[in-house]
């Protein structure tokens, strides 16, 4: 009894042998019942006590004698015909003691000292019928073979809804146990729609989100150690320079430099962090994407025009949409800064927002020398640079792509890259809360 299926499986085998002894007892309760609506027993035994009546009436006791055996051939039980005191009127024999000891109109045979037996009077009240039963077989009237039968058909099918029950909960049990030994790939996979399947695949989902986290957290680890290794020892290298050269500024200059970008790194992470949080903690507002994004060309200008190069913002529909707007915000950015990074001095940087039925899309898009077909697809990963040198001098350190990505996944959207020969365009699909009633864009945010 210490395993579910065991509970599961007598509970049922219980539930359906008391629910089959309940109906034979009914059933045997009932077996002599009168009234409006008589069971057949009832009605068989109405039949013969007038019967019998009749044949003693006309024929007398040969009649009546002719009549008890035609019974006893049909109905391979013995009877009896008494008159009102009780004497046999076919033998002579005094009954008046088997009819005191049994219940008059009793439903249920009457299992006196002597016999076990059920009575009827005839309408006028004048005779006695009575039915005499083996007392050692009286029960076989109630249980039938058949009921076996039945009974051996409800334990199959007990077993089966044992089975069916704890079956989910066994693979459920066995993907838990395998995935705390540390098998992140353990799943259940059930197609159950019940309670059991979507609890089977709520682990899955939380599974899954586990996995990605801890794959994620160990990429990042690897990750950092890999980005802080060589500004670290740039670092030391330049400590050692200033302190024995005469003239240190120049090592302290390239100090600076790697703390900044040792700053900026960290700063990046912090976002990846925000990105990668409890949606649940996001500050969830309306929020005119088309003004925040006229903000973030605003603040990227100057780093634009100190590159030589010039931001264009065009096709500025006003939307509305709900989301967290800081996040909205470092996305855009993110997106911005990186065509500038790779933008050719002299040449234009392209930045709109669109409006469709259902969507809000900002593209960008640069005329740089665009991405390798085959890394399109990996320059939203974290750290991830198409040339090892090119993101170091330009001081980013392969994050920013792979936080707009994440904070477009988060409010449900997604961010995709094409190369436009020349350049590169980059697009932020996110769904529609509300569209603005006027196509002007303002100056706020929220």
């Amino acid at each position: 009894m210490k395993t579910l299926f065991a509970k599961t499986l007598l509970w049922s085998l219980g539930t359906a042998i008391v629910t089959m002894m309940a109906l034979i007892g009914v059933s045997a309760f009932n077996f002599n019942a009168g009234g409006k609506h008589p069971a057949p027993f009832s009605m068989l035994l109405a039949l013969q006590v007038t019967e019998a009546a009749h044949a003693f009436e006309r024929g007398g006791q040969p009649a009546l004698e002719r009549t008890m055996r035609r019974f006893r051939a049909v109905t391979h039980v013995e009877g009896i015909f008494t008159d009102a005191s009780g004497r046999d009127l076919i033998t002579g024999q005094d009954r008046s003691a088997l009819l005191k000891e049994m219940e008059p109109g009793s439903r249920f045979p009457s299992m006196g000292r002597s016999e076990t037996a059920i009575a009827r009077r005839s309408p006028d009240g004048r005779y006695w019928y009575i039915v005499l039963l083996n007392r050692g077989n009286w029960i076989n009237w109630f249980v039938r073979p058949e009921h076996f039968v039945v009974l051996a058909i409800l334990v199959l099918l007990c077993y089966g809804f044992a089975r069916h029950l704890t079956n989910p909960v066994q693979r459920l049990q066995q993907a838990v146990d395998r995935f705390g030994r540390g098998d992140m790939t353990a799943r259940v996979g059930s197609q159950r729609r019940d309670e059991l399947g979507q609890l089977a695949r709520t682990f899955d989902r939380m599974a899954g989100r586990i996995q990605t986290l801890m794959t994620a957290e160990r990429r990042l680890l690897l990750d950092i150690s890999h980005e802080l290794r060589s500004p670290l020892a740039r670092l030391s290298v330049a400590v050692e320079l200033a302190r024995s050269d005469e003239d240190p500024e120049a090592h302290l200059n390239r100090i600076q430099k790697e703390a900044d970008r040792l700053n900026s790194l960290v700063g990046e992470l912090l976002q990846v962090t925000r990105a990668e949080g409890d949606p649940s903690q996001r500050r969830l507002q309306d929020v005119r994407l088309d003004a925040l994004v006229a903000d973030v060309v605003d603040d990227c200008t100057i780093e634009a025009e100190a590159r030589g190069c010039r931001l264009q913002l065009g096709g500025n529909q006003g939307v509305v949409l709900s989301g967290d707007a800081e996040l909205l915000r470092r996305a855009v950015e993110n997106v911005i800064r990186n065509a500038i990074r790779h933008a050719p001095a002299g040449t234009d940087i392209e930045v709109g927002v669109g409006n469709g039925p259902d969507k809000a899309e900002v593209i960008v898009r640069d005329y740089g020398p665009g991405v390798p077909e085959d890394a399109l697809a990996r320059i939203f990963d974290p750290f991830y640079r198409v040339d090892t040198d090119r993101n170091r001098n330009s001081g980013g350190v392969g994050l920013g792509l792979s936080i707009a990505k994440r904070a477009v996944e988060l409010h449900k959207g997604r961010v995709s890259a094409v190369n436009a020969n020349p350049g590169l365009i980059v697009k932020l699909e996110l769904p529609v809360g509300v569209v603005a009633e006027h196509d002007e864009p303002v100056r706020q945010t929220v």
